[in-house]
């Protein structure tokens, strides 16, 4: 069996790539060490985002805009994506590659801390990229249920903190054990909630795939009724 690294390899092999400004955006992140999604994670957000065709997208973590236009990419045309970033230098960083994609009206780029701004957007969302500190994705996820709509959908990226979160709080830095607890929690939370039908996958650091259940007619029993009634 191939190990973990050569399976990532060959499959970022097979990309074709995203266009020229974004892969100088990545580049740039990656020579001054800003953190950015990984390959094979991008390709699998942005088939997400092709399967839903969300009429809005809510970003949680901007960076330097490289995700949101991945996204902006494969989005109806349409649709619109508000992305939170709390740190300024990225937030001018990003705003200027916004403008460079010619994506500046249809990516809305909320400065400040994620908790106070999503208590100050309204939703529905059909998708959410949940890619800030992963210490607070437990505490954002009450307000981001409420955003989000029926059917939606909740990408979390990072989920296994380069592999942290498989051992044991002890086996763990001391510095990172409150991270390492939260995200543990966070994880549970999504598998248990009533609300939620989620999938955890081993798709670069981690991938959590979440669905919003809602109270709808499930597809087997609409087909029964419509079976039954002729």
């Amino acid at each position: 069996m191939a190990d973990a690294d050569r399976i990532a390899d060959y499959i970022v092999s097979l990309e074709k790539g995203y266009g020229k400004l974004c892969e100088d955006i990545a580049r740039e992140a990656r020579r001054n060490h800003v953190p950015i999604i990984r390959p094979e994670t991008a390709a699998f957000l942005r088939t997400m985002v092709t399967a839903v065709q969300p009429a809005r997208i809510l970003e949680i973590g901007t960076a330097v805009g490289y995700s949101a236009l991945l996204m902006a990419q494969v989005m109806p045309e349409d649709a619109e994506i508000i992305t939170i970033e709390n740190y300024a230098p990225r937030v001018c960083l990003a705003r200027e590659h916004f403008c460079q994609a010619g994506m500046e009206h249809r990516i809305t780029l909320m400065e400040g801390d994620a908790k106070d701004v999503l208590s100050r957007l309204s939703g529905p969302f059909g998708f959410v990229f949940m890619d800030g500190a992963k210490g607070q994705y437990l505490s954002w996820l009450p307000r981001v249920l409420e955003l989000m709509g029926t059917g939606a959908m909740l990408f979390s990226d990072n989920v296994f903190q380069d592999g942290d979160i498989f051992e044991s709080r002890f086996a763990v830095e001391r510095r990172e054990r409150t991270i390492h607890g939260r995200m543990r929690e966070y994880l549970y939370e999504l598998k248990h909630s009533a609300k939620l039908e989620t999938a955890i996958l081993p798709v670069g650091d981690g991938v959590a795939v979440s669905v919003k259940r809602g109270q709808h007619t499930p597809f087997f029993m609409e087909e029964r009724q419509q079976i039954e009634k002729g």
